[in-house]
């Protein structure tokens, strides 16, 4: 037997004193309210729920039926087409729902503005010779207004109205991105979890995985729109294949990377001629030793005083060999080496980074002579040493790594047999310069 969610908050008292359950065993059960903020809930069986919303209805009037209170499974059917509105005359309506008396005035004056928006020829559609629009995505756009229809109070109702109006005057952004807070629900693309889990590496347009040891480019992806703003610099001391490079040209960042093997270097200036700038930023690659190398004077070469995102993919020690150079941190005769190698580039790569600006380390573990050897914290450690405050550690998952493509059961073996776990992520570090 289905059933429905039902808001049990009371209007007086806190949440400890309204504590109450009602037993039902039904399923699937139907979300009838959704809000943000935590609630007691409980579960009713659909044959009461007419019983029950009228006497809600009778008690305070805050359940009357609304257009708005709709089965998710139907809400799934609105497209997320992009509609563009007068701004003027929306935020006017905006204005007008503010003034309703009731909760139940409110809701019905919703459903007026939800068939004026969802008219292609009201009054609320933008023209084509229009100025001053505002644009929403559609289904985001019906679920704000969902909120505001199951809103239990009026104060609660415009406090989302007030929200809504904001986001459509125009954005509010801070001062390390381009993330416009009055509309935060709209960036599903954007990670905010500590664990990043990809099926698949992103192969389009000039990516691809015949680099051995390169990152997924959701990496610089997830980096670049949470860290940086449009025009801002990247720049990228491991730069390989030119992962980083590829992102920050797609998303309108400019870049400069640095990459000790000439070979490799020309090589990945040539897959960057296989991205199109359609932002017209700069993508630079540098061949050098990242140890060594003068960042102030290439970014004075590019018409740049500093940086505003630094991302670090050094080798994992040797577990990759890259090149016979003996100045690669792959063939560091030690840990230490390496680690000592790592801040030099990191210290380098400091000079030119905006304090308040952020700085990302990926780099994992590694296992040698029968122990687990925790590289990425001891990569941690280095780096905050130079003038970094660690703000967060992502584990993000390997789905299927290029050595171990072809030998799954070997490594199973080995792991039963050696008492350990076979390597199934690696670490981001994000560190703010201060």
């Amino acid at each position: 037997m289905p059933g429905l969610f039902i808001d049990c908050e009371s209007h007086t008292g806190n949440a400890r004193d309204r504590k109450r359950s009602c037993h039902a065993k039904t399923a699937p059960i139907v979300p009838l309210t959704a809000r943000l903020y935590a609630i007691p809930i409980m579960y009713v069986p659909s044959a009461c729920y007419t019983a029950i919303e009228t006497s809600f209805c009778s008690v305070s009037g805050l359940m009357a039926r609304s257009p708005f209170l709709v089965h998710p499974s139907a809400e799934r059917t609105i497209p997320d087409d992009t509609l563009h509105l007068a701004r003027i005359p929306f935020t006017n309506a905006l204005h007008r729902l503010h003034e309703s008396a009731s909760v139940a005035d409110l809701r019905n004056a919703l459903d007026l503005l939800w068939q004026q928006i969802d008219d292609p020829a009201g009054v609320l559609r933008a023209s084509d010779n229009e100025t001053d629009v505002t644009t929403f995505s559609k289904r985001r756009l019906r679920e704000a207004l969902d909120q505001i229809a199951t809103a239990f109070t009026l104060e609660r109702a415009r406090y989302y109205l007030n929200r809504l109006a904001r986001a459509a005057l125009g954005p509010r952004t801070g001062t390390i991105n381009d993330i416009d807070l009055n509309r935060w629900k709209e960036y599903d693309d954007i990670l905010t979890d500590s664990l990043w889990l990809f099926d698949r590496r992103d192969t389009s347009g000039a990516h691809h995985a015949g680099f051995w040891g390169n990152f997924v480019p959701q990496i610089p992806y997830q980096l670049l729109r949470r860290y940086t703003r449009r025009s801002d610099l990247v720049i990228d001391p491991f730069a390989g294949s030119g992962t980083t490079l590829i992102e920050a040209r797609r998303l309108g960042r400019s870049a400069i990377g640095v990459e000790l093997n000439p070979v490799v270097a020309e090589q990945t200036r040539a897959t960057l001629t296989n991205e199109p700038n359609r932002h017209n930023v700069l993508c630079a690659l540098e061949i050098g030793d990242s140890t060594t190398f003068d960042w102030k004077a290439a970014l004075e070469r590019y018409g740049h005083r500093s940086a505003q995102l630094a991302i670090l993919h050094p080798p994992y020690h040797d577990i990759i060999r890259f090149s016979e150079d003996p100045r690669d941190l792959a063939n560091a005769p030690s840990i230490e080496t390496f680690l000592a190698r790592l801040g030099e580039v990191t210290a380098r790569v400091a000079e030119v980074l905006d304090p308040g600006r952020y700085l990302a380390l990926v780099l994992g573990d590694k296992y040698a002579g029968g122990a687990w050897i925790p590289l990425g914290f001891l990569g941690m450690q280095q780096v905050a040493s130079c003038g970094f405050t660690l703000k967060s550690i992502v584990v993000k998952n390997f789905a299927q790594t290029t050595g171990k493509r072809t030998q799954k059961d070997l490594w199973r073996y080995r792991a039963l047999v050696g008492g350990f776990y076979v390597f199934k992520h690696e670490y981001i570090f994000i560190f703010r310069k201060a």
